[in-house]
């Protein structure tokens, strides 16, 4: 016989085959087709952004998704009001194997009020990848401020991305996501931007930890896996970009390290741009763009360091100081050149050293809720347990119907022993009842006949819930 459960035990065992059949690096060597793309929200908007601004769809805060072709502008529709500063984020994703030329594809980013007027230097966002296509990212401000002269009015707005590339790339069409996040004003004083030597440049030594944690790497902002102080594990194939994410409070900085070991013995040669490490903060700006290192068979390891996040920092400059501006959670980007397969066919262990450094302190005190722009304890505890968001959601899922199936079976523990005890009552109160004697004076009772209080007296308890309960 074929159960419910069978069936779905069988699906189950299907489906995990048919994972491991696919896997990259795990049977045979990865290709393109193999390796898996950037994976957008669940809950994102589709939206269709048009070439004029006539006509262009209304955002509305969250995720939205859609395309964008080689030399196409588009144009999407944002009303702003004059305190709020709002953040415009897209990732551009070609699929791996995409043909891309450095420097030359990119994008760029802009926000513009309906007089035309840039609100800020935008970004362009590219390739230096050696020809490989990887997700890239960053944002595009209308930032309110006693620094600022333009844009500070409420109104329409228009977010404006362009797609450049030159007619030796390849000429597919990359899907785009979009992120649209709103940072609430501050209740007092606005930080002052940190004086000039206030924190060190120096790089530190990276983590040491004998003891390396296993890491589950995404293929973008929306499954990466999360991390904390630690050493980690993770594997990647050649064309391979993964993932990571780690909480950064307000006063706290990152120092890390991703590393590749040495080749397989008999593998030689020397590639310029083997892996690559990018870092992005909570609205998806890039802190520093991918940036590759070479490799000649040996260890190798792509690092970088951070400023502290601060406040003040959106009044720097310099791009990556600028970018550390706000507390929550912090990206990391990591990829694998398609031609590190000469030295990796079937993939290689990855190990990441993440080390944030510095005591968290208290934010700048918001107006409002902060949302995406702050640390809770729940982060933490997701970054301890390396979990994606999809794995953390779920877990509080499952404890909250544990709570709530807890707290139903204290009902019924309860309801159950009020009946008992009702029960018990019953049983004890009919048995001490009088029972009729025939006397002297008594009248005889007529056959099959009987007083009340012998009924109740031979009466047996009834087992189950009281009446009315």
């Amino acid at each position: 016989m074929v159960t419910g459960r069978t069936t779905n035990r069988g699906t189950a065992v299907l489906a995990a085959l048919a994972v491991v059949t696919i896997l990259p690096g795990v049977v045979g060597v990865a290709s393109a087709e193999t390796v898996p793309g950037y994976r957008t929200a669940d809950g994102a908007t589709a939206t269709k952004g048009t070439s004029s601004a006539a006509d262009a769809p209304q955002l509305k805060p969250g995720l939205h998704t859609d395309s964008i072709k080689r030399g196409e502008q588009k144009y999407y529709a944002v009303t702003l009001d004059d305190r709020t500063s709002a953040y415009f984020s897209a990732v551009a994703a070609p699929k791996p194997g995409t043909k891309v030329e450095d420097y030359g594809d990119k994008l760029t980013i802009n926000v513009q009020d309906s007089d035309g007027t840039t609100c800020d230097t935008g970004a362009s966002p590219s390739f230096n990848s050696g020809g490989m296509a990887h997700p890239i990212a960053d944002y595009a401000t209308r930032r309110i401020g006693a620094d600022r002269t333009e844009c500070q009015k409420a109104g329409p707005y228009y977010l404006v991305i362009t797609r450049e590339g030159s007619e030796t790339s390849g000429p597919d069409t990359w899907p785009l996501e979009l992120d649209y996040l709103d940072e609430p004003p501050l209740k007092g004083s606005t930080p002052a931007q940190p004086g000039q030597g206030s924190w060190s440049s120096a790089t530190p030594a990276p983590r040491t930890d004998t003891t390396k944690r296993s890491a589950k790497g995404g293929t973008g902002f929306n499954d990466a896996g999360a991390v904390d102080s630690g050493v980690w594990k993770d594997r990647i194939t050649p064309g391979e970009t993964r993932f990571y994410r780690v909480p950064v409070d307000w006063g706290q900085r990152l120092n890390l390290t991703a590393e590749l070991p040495n080749a397989p013995s008999g593998s030689s040669g020397f590639l310029a741009r083997m892996l690559g490490l990018g870092v992005y903060n909570p609205a998806r700006g890039a802190v520093d763009d991918v940036h590759f290192v070479s490799y000649t068979g040996k260890p190798a390891a792509a690092k970088d360091f951070t400023a502290p996040v601060e406040y003040g920092n959106r009044f720097n400059s310099t791009d990556s100081v600028s970018a550390m501006r706000f507390a929550g959670w912090y990206y990391l980007e990591v990829s694998l050149h398609p031609d590190a397969a000469r030295y990796f066919p079937k993939g290689a262990e990855l190990t990441l050293r993440v080390d944030v450094r510095g005591a968290a302190k208290a934010g700048p005190g918001y107006a409002g809720p902060t949302g995406a722009f702050s640390v809770t304890p729940e982060d933490r505890e997701t970054a301890q347990k390396g979990q994606t968001a999809q794995e953390a959601e779920k877990s509080g899922t499952l404890m909250t119907v544990a709570y709530a199936g807890i707290g139903t079976g204290v009902v019924l523990l309860a309801g159950l022993g009020a009946w008992t005890l009702a029960a018990r009552r019953s049983s004890a109160l009919a048995s001490a009842a009088p029972v009729a004697a025939g006397g002297p004076g008594d009248q005889p009772s007529l056959p099959g006949q009987s007083t009340r209080s012998t009924q109740q007296a031979q009466q047996k308890p009834q087992f189950g819930p009281p009446q009315g309960w």
